[in-house]
């Protein structure tokens, strides 16, 4: 492997191996579902009918979400990742009451987004879910919508690591392209997140309601007429925070991330070798790296 490699390579907090990405895969599909179980559910579908099942998707996720941290950690979470995902955690469950209840302003989102782009997608989902999870406890944000929150969060960094040129692409260009990443994802958020809480609304006699039972065709438009008209004013400011300071801030916070994870080196092991006895002095083990 070349210097270049090992130096590309080291900045990945988090390495991904078969066991974390099966498990990825399966909250993923899993949160597809829970999500949106209104427009996939048939007219003749048991699902359809059902008021309970909201509530046990947020039981399921919250343990799925807990097998996906486990394998994570299993297969490339070491001391120092968590060192840093502590930092960045912290972080971003600070930044995130610097907005609450303000138009939906939530400037977290740019350090997510820099974050997954940085240090990699497996890093990506895990701080989001993590971030989230620290601000609801700050906040008392805890509910049946966190782990949604929390997934949906997940989704968003880890998008970030999965952009292209993560190894070739910098300056200007990569920001915009951050911009872009970080406007699409602000919206994206609101939009599945407006999934979880919409079904809530059946039965209140409501043009843009959830109806059980109708036609997934009939429920969309409802949909996209509830999200016009009551998330559109929270999105678009998200949107707006997270493109500002992506192009303002970007690049500072990119270098700065990047060369905190060279030094942090995540892929070279700490080990230790044996010094020979001097005299006068007792055998001792000095630390290195390699």
């Amino acid at each position: 492997m070349s210097a270049a490699d090992r130096g590309r390579s080291g900045t990945r907090a988090v390495r991904l191996g078969p066991r974390s990405v099966a498990a990825l895969a399966l909250v993923s599909a899993v949160g597809v579902v829970a999500f949106g179980w209104p427009l996939l559910a048939g007219t003749g579908s048991g699902l359809a009918h059902s008021a309970d099942a909201p509530w046990l998707f947020a039981a399921l996720l919250p343990m799925l979400l807990a097998v996906v941290l486990a394998a994570v950690a299993d297969t490339g979470l070491g001391a120092k990742a968590v060192a840093m995902l502590g930092v960045l955690a912290a972080a971003g469950a600070a930044l995130r009451p610097l907005g609450a209840g303000t138009a939906g302003i939530e400037p977290m989102f740019f350090l997510i987004v820099l974050s997954g782009r940085a240090l990699g997608p497996g890093f990506g989902f895990v701080l989001g879910g993590v971030s989230m999870f620290a601000s609801a406890l700050l906040t008392g944000g805890v509910g049946p919508w966190m782990p949604f929150q929390m997934l949906s969060m997940g989704w968003v960094g880890m998008g970030a690591g999965l952009l292209p040129g993560a190894d070739r692409l910098r300056g200007r260009g990569e920001v915009l392209l951050l911009a872009a990443y970080g406007c699409v994802a602000s919206l994206f958020y609101g939009t599945v997140m407006n999934l979880q809480g919409w079904p809530y609304l059946a039965g209140l006699g409501s043009g843009v309601s959830f109806v059980p039972g109708d036609p997934p065709s009939e429920n969309l438009s409802r949909f996209a007429a509830y999200c016009l008209a009551t998330s559109l004013g929270w999105d678009l400011p998200r949107a707006v925070v997270t493109v500002t300071l992506t192009l303002t801030l970007g690049g500072t916070v990119l270098k700065a991330l990047r060369r905190a994870a060279r030094r942090a080196a995540f892929d070279v092991p700490v080990g230790f070798d044996d010094v020979p006895a001097r005299s006068g002095h007792s055998p001792s083990r000095c630390g290195h790296m390699w």
